[in-house]
């Protein structure tokens, strides 16, 4: 794969997830993950032993979380991955009756399509998340998961507030799984372990996610977590390997660390 095309930084989650399947005790394990990983001709060795490899994997251990817990709630519910780049969720917590939607930019979606194909209950739309036509695509009824992984800070503030307008008037009552980054991430962003080696650049900074709900009056918060307060019964399951990271963090990497948050937002 070409270094620096559109479709790197996908694989950055990718081979976080490939090499935690490999562990004796994984935090997730992800085989066709790794199958990927093999069949794609690209520089990985560049991100082994990074730090940000392991946020990555508890990132989408806490995404899987929150998805596992709407199809408990939903289990006829309909789960729409934006921005899904390599994403294997549907793999690890499908549950047999749900309907799903991966989209992503036309090359993503290219590259995807070599590992993965529509089915009755899951469907690729190829465009991006700011076109507004791309939910016209999506025919199955609510209630509604919009997992938006990776992503948001890739684009400006205005299109973020874009996005989340479309999402809330084409999915009421949807909820938003997201991912922030705060001033001081972005501003350093050259200096991150991984990010410094693409060509990937966040434009968006998000010191609190509450800012977020306020765009959209009755929009709320219901958690919202940084890689050190995480769900107790996410951490708890965690492997004590992780737990050890965590419990163990220097205040110089603290105040880096509680920058970054994942939040999970009911839209009105």
């Amino acid at each position: 794969m070409k270094q620096g095309g559109v479709e790197e930084t996908v694989l950055i989650p990718l081979y976080a997830r490939a090499v935690e399947t490999a562990k004796t005790d994984p935090a997730l394990r992800d085989p066709r993950a790794v199958e990927m990983v093999e069949a794609i001709d690209y520089d990985y060795a560049k991100f082994d032993g990074l730090p940000s490899l392991g946020g990555a994997v508890m990132r989408t251990a806490l995404f899987d979380h929150w998805t596992r817990a709407f199809l408990a709630e939903h289990p006829d519910g309909t789960v729409i991955e934006v921005g899904t780049g390599l994403n294997t969720r549907f793999e690890r917590t499908d549950n047999g009756r749900a309907h799903w939607y991966d989209l992503d930019l036309p090359d993503i979606i290219e590259l995807r399509r070599r590992f993965f194909h529509d089915t009755r209950r899951r469907t690729m739309i190829s465009a991006s998340v700011t076109d507004p036509a791309w939910p016209d695509q999506v025919d199955t009824g609510g209630p509604y998961l919009i997992s938006a992984e990776a992503v948001l800070a890739f684009l400006s503030e205005e299109s973020v507030r874009s996005v989340v307008q479309l999402v809330a008037n084409r999915f009421p009552g949807a909820l938003l799984a997201m991912d922030t980054s705060g001033t001081g991430i972005v501003a350093a962003q050259q200096q991150h372990d991984v990010l410094s080696k693409v060509d990937a650049v966040m434009n968006w900074a998000c010191d609190d996610p509450s800012e977020v709900a306020g765009w959209r009056p009755g929009a709320e918060v219901l958690g919202s977590h940084t890689l050190t307060s995480l769900p107790p019964e996410l951490y708890a399951a965690l492997p004590a390997a992780y737990r050890a990271i965590v419990d163990e963090l220097v205040p110089q990497q603290l105040m880096q660390v509680e920058q970054y948050r994942m939040s999970l937002i009911r839209l009105p």
